[in-house]
């Protein structure tokens, strides 16, 4: 929308100041939240590494089992092939055969010896997998409470600044209209520049009230006649007179 009533430079300021409280407040009330859906995002991520913790050990678990399945299987095969064996030796017709038959009966009774051992380790495994898991359930009803707190908090921020945000955006929209479109670029080319988003700043006891840098004499005394729009020699920012400030606060 074109601009087409002249304006003085007062009335520029009083409209550029007025933007930058109104733009300050929604960033106070961006930075009030700013933090929580940060920090909810991480509790998800949290929560879905412990999940994925969990799923793992559960995996492992199962595999230990089905090992400790197959090696009361193979103890099953071996007892039976060592029964079967004694059973040969008594029936052979001399001592090759017989030796041959002991010899298999030995490796048999290693193989079970070999099993019990290995399904002895296979439980002792899953006894500290099981102890991980009631660790990691721990923490993660631990942070699935703090997620819960956080959403809350977040959802009643949010609930309460939705409609004052809406409301000031829309004031922020129209003084917007109002302005030189060349001024307001360089209002927002100066906020998005600057660190805490301050493009007008009021003197503040002789100073920018933006970098805090002193402000000769001559060049308050020019800008408190607010015949023309001054900016700080050292941060760039437009600067206004307290007393400007404090009519439009």
């Amino acid at each position: 929308m074109a601009k087409t009533t002249k304006q003085t430079e007062e009335q520029k300021l009083k409209l550029l100041y007025k933007l930058q409280v109104i733009d300050s407040t929604i960033d106070e009330i961006k930075t009030l939240r700013g933090e929580l859906p940060l920090q909810v995002k991480e509790l998800e991520d949290e929560i879905n590494e412990f999940d994925s913790k969990i799923s793992k050990i559960k995996e492992e678990v199962e595999r230990l089992n089905q090992a400790i399945s197959d090696r009361k299987n193979q103890i099953v095969e071996s007892e039976d092939k060592i029964t079967k064996y004694e059973k040969q030796q008594n029936t052979v017709k001399n001592n090759r055969e017989f030796d041959s038959l002991s010899k298999e009966i030995e490796f048999q009774k290693l193989e079970v010896e070999l099993s019990e051992k290995r399904i002895k380790e296979y439980k002792e495994k899953i006894k500290l997998e099981k102890e991980k898991t009631k660790e990691v359930k721990v923490l993660l009803k631990d942070k699935k409470a703090e997620l819960k707190e956080k959403k809350n908090e977040l959802d009643e921020i949010t609930g309460e600044t939705k409609i004052e945000e809406d409301k000031l955006l829309k004031e922020s929209d129209a003084i917007i209209e109002k302005i030189d479109e060349k001024l307001s670029n360089k209002y927002t080319s100066i906020r998005n520049n600057v660190r805490n988003g301050l493009a007008i700043a009021p003197i503040d006891r002789g100073a920018c009230g933006g970098c805090h840098n002193k402000i000769p004499p001559q060049i308050q005394l020019d800008i408190a006649t607010r015949k023309k729009i001054i900016s700080c020699e050292h941060c760039g920012r437009i600067i206004v007179d307290a007393l400007l400030a404090d009519e439009i606060n």
